[in-house]
Order: C-alpha cells, then sequence, then structure tokens
C-alpha cells in the first residue's frame, strides 16, 4: 500500500522539480480581479503563485514557468487545512495590447497531469494561440499537486484474474481486488477523499483566475476536461470568455450509465479497426476477413487465459487493444503487436503492456476514482451490475466487463458522496464543441445534449470517424474553426434541429506500416499528420487509456 506523497497537514514545501525562484503572478493583459465574494466559494482569497523553473525539460524548452497555488482543502472551511495546485504558465506571445487572457487547460481523465497542457499554443493554426497565456494544471490530487494521491501502485501488474467473471472464483477475486484498492484509497487519501468531487476542481479553477488576476477565462478542455468546463461555467457563467470542448461528456449520465453506454461504441469501433486490419492483409498478414481477425483476437485472448505469457494474461491483452477503439493513433503499432502474436512470438505484447507498477503508478487511476465515486452515488447492490453487465457483455464483449472492474472500486469507495451540478448554459457565451460520430469514450448523444443546454455553442462533427478528442490533429476544416474562434470569437452559424453545425472529416485512419518502418515512421512524426508533439498527444490519449 502506497501513502499519500506528502500529507495535507505538512504541504508548505515546493513540489520536487520546482525551482524555487522568486516571481509574482501579474494579471493578464486587459484583466482586473473582482471582489472574492462573488465566488462559488465566498471568503478565500489565494495568495499569488511564486514561479520558478519548471521539472519538466519540454515546459522549460517552451518557456514556461511553473508553481504552486495554496487553496483550501474544503472551500466550505477557508481558513482550516489547505493543500497545493501546481500551475504551469507560457505567457502570450504578442504585445500586451493584443493579449486575449488566460486560457486554462485540462487533459481529461479526471485524473491525467495537465502541467504539459500550457504548451498546447503552439499547436494551434495561424498563431492563434499566441495572444493567450496558457495555464497548465495538476487538479487536486495529481501529479505534482500536493497531496499526491496513490493508493496501491502495483494494483496494475498481471497477469490479473479474467476480467469476465465466468466463475464464483474469478468472481470472488474480483470483489476482494477491487474492495482492497478502495480501503488503500481510504487509509491513503484520508480527508481528501472527501473533497475531490468536480465541483472541488471548479473552486480550485476560481483561485486560479483569481491568482492570476483575470476577471474571466478562457478554457480548452478534452474528455472529462468538457465536464469540467460545464459544470464551471453553470456556476461561474459570468467568468467565461471562450471555450472549446472536444469529446463531449453527456451531463445526464455521469457516471455510472455513462460507463455503460461507452461499452456499447468500443465493441462498434473495434469492429471498424478489425476490419482495417483485413483491409490491410498484404501488410499484416492478419486475415482479409474483419469477423474472422475479430475471432482471432478472442482465440489469443483465451490462450493467454490458459497459459500466460509472464506478467501478459488475458487482461492485458484486452488492455492493449483499448487505444485501436479509443482513436486512430497508434492503429500501426498494435497491428504489429497482432501480427507478431499470430505468428507465435508474444514478446511484443507483453513489452507492449509493459510495467504499469511501482511508486506512484496509481496516481491516474486513484484520482479518476476519487472524483467519479464522490460526484454521484454509484449503485451498491452487485445484483444492478451484475445485471447491466451481463446483459451488455452478450452483445458487447470487447470492453464490458474490464469497463465494470476498472470502476468497481465505486461500490466501497470511502470518499463523501456528493450530487451532480445540473448543468445549464442558459447564460453561457458561445462555445465550440468538437465530437466525431463514432467517438466511443463521449458517445454522439452526450454531444447532443450538450449543444441543447448551451443555446449558443456550435459543435462541429468528425463524419463517421471513431477518434476521442483528436482536435489539433491536422484537419484544416476542425482546426482553422478553432483559430478563428480563438483569434476573433467568431463561431459558424448555429442551424435549427438536434444535429451538429458543421460536417468535417475525421482524423485520417493511417496508412498501414511495416514492421520494418514501423520504428522510423513513429520517429518522424508521420503516423497521422498531427499538429500535437507526440509528447502532448500522449498526455490527451493516456489521459481516457490508462488501464
Amino acid at each position: 500500500m502506497k501513502k499519500l506523497v506528502t500529507t495535507v497537514a505538512a504541504v508548505g514545501m515546493l513540489v520536487g522539480g520546482f525551482a524555487s525562484s522568486p516571481g509574482v503572478g501579474t494579471a493578464a493583459a486587459g484583466t482586473t480581479a473582482r471582489d472574492a465574494t462573488q465566488s462559488h466559494a465566498p471568503g478565500y482569497t489565494p495568495p499569488p503563485i511564486v514561479w520558478g523553473q519548471c521539472a519538466s525539460a519540454s515546459l522549460q524548452n517552451a518557456g514556461a514557468r511553473c508553481g504552486l497555488l495554496t487553496v483550501p482543502l474544503d472551500y466550505a472551511k477557508p481558513r482550516a487545512a489547505k493543500i497545493k495546485i501546481a500551475v504551469s504558465r507560457i505567457l502570450h506571445k504578442t504585445s500586451d495590447a493584443n493579449a486575449q487572457g488566460v486560457m486554462l487547460v485540462n487533459p481529461g481523465g479526471p485524473g491525467a497531469s495537465g502541467l504539459g497542457l500550457a504548451r498546447l499554443g503552439e499547436s494551434v493554426p495561424n498563431n492563434a494561440g499566441d495572444p493567450y497565456d496558457w495555464i497548465g494544471f495538476d487538479g487536486r490530487g495529481v501529479g505534482s499537486s500536493q497531496p499526491s494521491l496513490s493508493c496501491d501502485g502495483d494494483y496494475f501488474g498481471g497477469p490479473r484474474p479474467y476480467y469476465v467473471p465466468q466463475t464464483t472464483a474469478l468472481l470472488r477475486a474480483w470483489w476482494n481486488k477491487t474492495r482492497q484498492y478502495a480501503r488503500d484509497c481510504g487509509a491513503a487519501g484520508g480527508a481528501l477523499l472527501d473533497h475531490v468531487k468536480t465541483t472541488d476542481w471548479v473552486n480550485d479553477m476560481e483561485s486560479i483566475r483569481k491568482a492570476l488576476g483575470a476577471d474571466k477565462i478562457n478554457y480548452y478542455g478534452f474528455s472529462y476536461g468538457t465536464y469540467l468546463g460545464q459544470v464551471y461555467s453553470t456556476l461561474h457563467p459570468d467568468r467565461v470568455r471562450r471555450m472549446v470542448w472536444d469529446g463531449v461528456v453527456n451531463p445526464a449520465d455521469v457516471w455510472y450509465e455513462a460507463n455503460l453506454n461507452q461499452d456499447i461504441q468500443f465493441d462498434k469501433n473495434i469492429k471498424i479497426y478489425f476490419d482495417w486490419l483485413a483491409k490491410h492483409d498484404d501488410v499484416y498478414h492478419l486475415g482479409t476477413d474483419g469477423a474472422a481477425i475479430e475471432d482471432l483476437y478472442y482465440s489469443i485472448q483465451q490462450q493467454l487465459r490458459r497459459h500466460p505469457f509472464g506478467t501478459l494474461g488475458p487482461d492485458e491483452w484486452n488492455d492493449i487493444f483499448i487505444g485501436a477503439a479509443y482513436y486512430v493513433f497508434g492503429w500501426e503499432d498494435v497491428a504489429q503487436v497482432f501480427a507478431a502474436a499470430k505468428a507465435g512470438d508474444l514478446g511484443p505484447a507483453r513489452d507492449a503492456y509493459g510495467d504499469p507498477t511501482g511508486p506512484g503508478a496509481d496516481n491516474n487511476y486513484a484520482n479518476y476514482l476519487a472524483v467519479q465515486c464522490t460526484d454521484v452515488q454509484w449503485p451498491l447492490a452487485w445484483s444492478k451490475w451484475a445485471r447491466d453487465n451481463w446483459a451488455l457483455h452478450r452483445t458487447s464483449p470487447f470492453l464490458t466487463w474490464n469497463n465494470a472492474w476498472y470502476n468497481a472500486p465505486c461500490r466501497h469507495w470511502p470518499g463523501r458522496v456528493g450530487k451532480p451540478t445540473k448543468v445549464n448554459g442558459a447564460r453561457v457565451p458561445g462555445v465550440l464543441l468538437i465530437e466525431e460520430t463514432n467517438d466511443a469514450a463521449t458517445p454522439w448523444a452526450g454531444a447532443i445534449e450538450v449543444r441543447k443546454r448551451y443555446p449558443r455553442s456550435v459543435l462541429i462533427e468528425g463524419v463517421g470517424g471513431t477518434t476521442h478528442a483528436g482536435s489539433l490533429s491536422g484537419v484544416s476544416c476542425t482546426d482553422d474553426r478553432i483559430a478563428t474562434y480563438l483569434l476573433t470569437g467568431a463561431l459558424p452559424a448555429r442551424l435549427p434541429g438536434k444535429r451538429s453545425d458543421v460536417q468535417c472529416d475525421p482524423v485520417p485512419q493511417p496508412d498501414p506500416t511495416p514492421a520494418a518502418g514501423a520504428a522510423a515512421k513513429r520517429a518522424s512524426g508521420s503516423t497521422v499528420q498531427d499538429r500535437l508533439p507526440a509528447d502532448l498527444r500522449q498526455i490527451i490519449t493516456q489521459a481516457s487509456t490508462v488501464r
């Protein structure tokens, strides 16, 4: 069992890797601070952020500065215990007169580190990111924030019990495993677990805004980050300037139903991937029929159930393929693993899964649960979980039980549970929504629901695509509209009806790559013509797919 890196009572020191050089945050150009009593969390005014050197070389090279923001553990008790939020900043590249304020960024998860996304502005076309101060941050409990939550760094070590609980022994193994993880988090997290709801993160965003002296914020959110933007804009509509939400969460089904709805589309998307492999049998030699390739996938999974290959078992095999149902990014890499396994070599699969263990390795997962398990009460009765998941498994077996066990610690979670914010965008200015038709992580219905709740929003659809949160990937139809909106505030015309307002090509499926050329192609960044540097794209993709 791993403990919190620091305790709530001892968070005065800087996070390791931040330099202690002084420097106080200044107000963004053209903005002024407003009375703190107008905040959703009245009575707390944060101290200035002391900016120093970032630990990350990529942030250093981009000219970023990093610091820690002191906030209350419990905003209802602003003078009591404090924690610290890690923040990064890259200042605007235009003149102060042409600056457009602060742009907060969140990669999703919840639970993913967002410090690196201060660099996102460099990837917006037409220099449209230049007028903004780009602000990355690690949510409470995440990454370099203090305390940083970890419950059991070895939780994802393989091989794990087979996901599909076909026997009483498997069922009890997963019951025990998920219950123990929740207990470990209770021991590690203590009082923090009562204060990591989405609304707590929103209060921290307000504290960031105040510390930066900004009257309003701009915001770019991916995946869960779109829900964070929804709740922020609902509670603070007067603080919203411009917002981009990519991979739109449905606020009507947080969070148990949301995970069930994912399972259906994930099963459809992995079939799309297998069909792509069938079209390129000349490269991967996996067969010419997608259904037969799907059968091969499950055959190898059952082989690994009977005879695990070191740390690689049936669950780890399943986890390797999840990314192919989330994104087109990395399709060739998974294909190489699959082709090697068909030929009898499971080494590449074992290497692809890697070793997801070690001190703090579960930080993303622990914080994912900390937010989702306390935003809303999850069903406690196992009979409901069993009924719902067995019904889905019959038609959508690819991810159903993986997803169920991933979230099962919520049945035992020790944090105090709240009620979801009723998302309402009636008073919010225009928001730009981006969604691909077959996004599995945040299914299409969610984008339509949010568009309805935000009457000034506009929805761009990547028609037919399967990629989740894939903006700034080089599709000019989408990316140029993002740039125009960020530069001018202008949105495309909103159309009547329950539909998208603009239809664009999706992120393109990659060209197949023979094994001999795969490494060179990855190194050149030419797998997809992505505007984002590989490390930034990895931050966003791993925010959703870490298992």
